[in-house]
């Protein structure tokens, strides 16, 4: 048997093997109270998966919905330009008895307008006259003998048009051969 210390009690000083069960204080928690935790945290988990999937989804639609507003509204700054020339076309119609020399002024402003409106929405002219023949922005009709280097535009039938260095409509071009 053990002596008895003074300063100390009579559970301390107990051998841990004759302690009774039940006399001690459990420092594990049981297995209801883990199965208990183990669920709390899957449902918060679970919770957050759903809200950060709703979330996702909504970013989703709204991106698409831009994307759609974009696409359908593109062309809202260059339809306002062109605006002005429209009424510009309508005025020179309403004019009773115009002479040759106000319908000339009136479609010289007019083009005017127009080139201005080119201009603001980064429409480019392509008018290659004396260029060397690019397939990429320009159409051959046909090739002539000419003075001028081989491959080289000697006319331009319809001029091209670039929006932001993309080819709108190419140039269709005649083109310089070689002389037999």
């Amino acid at each position: 048997m053990q002596a008895l210390d003074k300063d100390t009690t009579p559970e301390e000083n107990q051998n841990p093997a004759d302690a009774t069960p039940g006399a001690n204080v459990e420092t594990t928690p049981n297995l209801e109270e883990m199965i208990r935790l183990a669920e709390q945290k899957a449902e918060e988990h679970h919770d957050a998966w759903l809200r950060a999937k709703a979330e996702s989804e909504n970013v989703r639609r709204r991106a698409q919905d831009d994307i759609a507003k974009a696409s359908k509204f593109a062309i809202e700054r260059f339809a306002g330009e062109l605006l002005a020339v429209k009424d510009s076309l309508e005025a020179g119609l309403a004019t009773e008895n115009p002479s040759v020399e106000s319908l000339k002024s009136g479609t010289e402003l007019t083009l005017k307008q127009l080139v201005a409106a080119f201009e603001k929405s980064g429409l480019k002219e392509v008018n290659p006259v004396g260029e060397k023949f690019d397939p990429n922005f320009h159409q051959a009709i046909s090739m002539i003998e000419a003075e001028q280097e081989p491959n080289t535009v000697v006319s331009v039938l319809q001029k091209g048009y670039l929006i932001a260095d993309r080819v709108l409509r190419p140039a269709l071009v005649v083109v310089a051969k070689a002389k037999a």
